[in-house]
């Protein structure tokens, strides 16, 4: 009887270090790339830091600072970042499901090649980003959105168009919109290929009679896991897109703070002020934030049990 439990139990010990084993590399990079710089940014949001002498722990004044004092930070980085969020996430989000749709019914061939066209855009870095459109909107008469209003006489000079407080917010929009064609619209193409052909057939022969009906009561619903993947990237993504407008423009804070956002206030604090622990409170509501509209978008597409 021993031997036999003896068996059983080390049978079990070999199973679970085994299990162990392949979950052990993505806790290890999880706790020192997530975790720990978590931690140590909630640590410092608490101090005055500035690199060089030890953090000093000065209580909830940096909080206190950003939210009644600064006024870059309300008047500007927070309107701002909402304006961008609300706009390009839901904006980019409704829009890759729609073009993941679109693909889902053309033949695998063309579906393929339309896919990666469109999923190219998000693999650019901020170089490749930076050349295409500081070229498209280059403020002298060479560049080819200048040079197109030029010919047709429709404006009289070049317009700066990556220095003007009045177009830097909407082309960044724009060049967000261009590149947010990625995982999370992959993902959705993926659900909508794996959805029952049959359950288009039991939903006409129920009253479904359009294709808006097919999507609301048929396609959404069947691809709740990949609707979420995608809303928790568009989230994610949208929040961290704050380098678009410094490339763009080409400075940090961007002109007037037209295109600033809650990364760039992050950066000018942390890495150009050397003010660490106001900029590690900034990450911190960036944290909150993003981690509001994730439970939101959790809300809406989980899976009932």
């Amino acid at each position: 009887m021993m031997t036999r439990l003896s068996a059983a139990w080390q049978n079990w010990r070999t199973k679970e270090a085994s299990a162990y084993a392949f979950l052990s590399a993505y806790a290890l990079l999880f706790i020192i790339f997530i975790a720990v710089p978590v931690l140590v940014a909630f640590f410092l949001s608490f101090t005055f830091f500035d690199s060089i002498q030890p953090p000093r722990f000065t209580g909830l004044k940096n909080y206190i600072v950003l939210i009644t004092q600064d006024d870059i930070f309300m008047k500007y980085v927070l309107p701002n970042t909402i304006k961008f969020a609300v706009l390009v996430g839901p904006g980019g989000y409704a829009l890759a499901f729609l073009l993941a749709w679109m693909l889902a019914q053309l033949p695998k061939t063309p579906r393929t090649i339309f896919a990666l066209i469109l999923y190219s855009p998000s693999m650019t870095g901020g170089v490749a980003m930076a050349v295409v459109w500081q070229t498209l909107f280059s403020g002298d008469q060479n560049g080819y959105l200048n040079s197109l209003l030029l010919n047709l006489n429709l404006v009289q000079a070049p317009i700066q168009w990556l220095q003007s407080p009045q177009y830097l917010m909407t082309i960044m929009i724009v060049v967000t919109l261009w590149s947010s064609m990625g995982v999370g619209f992959l993902a959705m193409l993926a659900g909508l290929l794996e959805i029952n052909p049959e359950l288009y057939e039991a939903g006409s022969i129920d009253g479904i009679s359009n294709r808006w009906q097919e999507i609301f009561y048929i396609t959404i619903p069947s691809m709740k896991p990949q609707m979420l993947f995608g809303a928790v990237m568009a989230i994610v993504s949208t929040f961290q897109a704050g380098t678009i407008g410094v490339v763009l423009s080409g400075s940090n804070p961007t002109p007037q703070y037209a295109g600033q956002l809650i990364v760039n206030h992050i950066e000018d604090f942390g890495f150009l002020r050397y003010e660490m622990g106001y900029a590690a409170a900034g990450s911190v509501v960036l944290l909150l934030m993003v981690l509001f509209f994730t439970r939101l978008a959790n809300r809406l597409f989980r899976e009932e049990s």
